[in-house]
């Protein structure tokens, strides 16, 4: 029997993010997925090097691939509708559950086991991908203004407090480390 497991996923390229906001470059979420997945990665190796932390880099870039992936089923909710209330979020989470479980129920049975963990992300990474997932945003939110998108200053300054919120030193060290080039045209980067 042929699985449509992959050609799902594939669908993600598809599925576009920041529905509500006029964005000068639209971002799907494939390439919202990776992002994360370098950002987890960073997050993870700060963490442990300099925060005497011991997560697993690999782990961390695996939960943040498949962090999204319940919204090839339910499209990308925007933050203020999903984060409305308790009520909203709760409702929320079950969809996205179900959508999870029916996105695994496409592999082999013999895969599930697998691929199921990952869908998943265990308390010990979960502020890792968060901080990852808000950072991807803030990274957009910046880009954004730096095309002279002003739609999406308050989206920049509730992600920036979001994130310093977190408490999170490696995030921290990103932020003071590796963000501020995100401002930068490429020629200062490069120098």
């Amino acid at each position: 029997m042929a699985s449509s497991f992959f050609a799902m996923l594939g669908r993600m390229k598809h599925i576009s993010r920041w529905g509500l906001m006029h964005s000068t470059r639209r971002e799907n979420l494939s390439e919202h997925s990776l992002d994360v997945a370098y950002l987890a990665h960073a997050l993870t190796v700060l963490g442990n090097r300099r925060f005497g932390k011991q997560l697993d880099p690999g782990k961390a870039v695996l939960y943040a691939i498949y962090h999204d992936c319940s919204e090839i089923l339910t499209g990308d909710l925007p933050t203020p509708v999903k984060y409305k209330n308790e009520a909203l979020r709760s409702a929320y989470k079950a969809v996205e559950e179900e959508a999870a479980s029916r996105l695994l129920g496409k592999l082999p049975r013999e895969f599930r086991e697998d691929f199921s963990p990952w869908f998943s992300v265990p308390e010990e990474y979960v502020p890792i991908i968060k901080a990852a997932d808000k950072l991807s945003a803030l990274i957009k939110c910046q880009e954004e203004k730096n095309s002279g998108n002003r739609e999406f200053d308050r989206a920049w300054e509730t992600t920036m407090a979001s994130l310093r919120a977190m408490d999170l030193p490696e995030a921290e060290a990103f932020l003071e480390e590796f963000f501020p080039a995100y401002g930068q045209t490429l020629d200062e980067q490069a120098e």
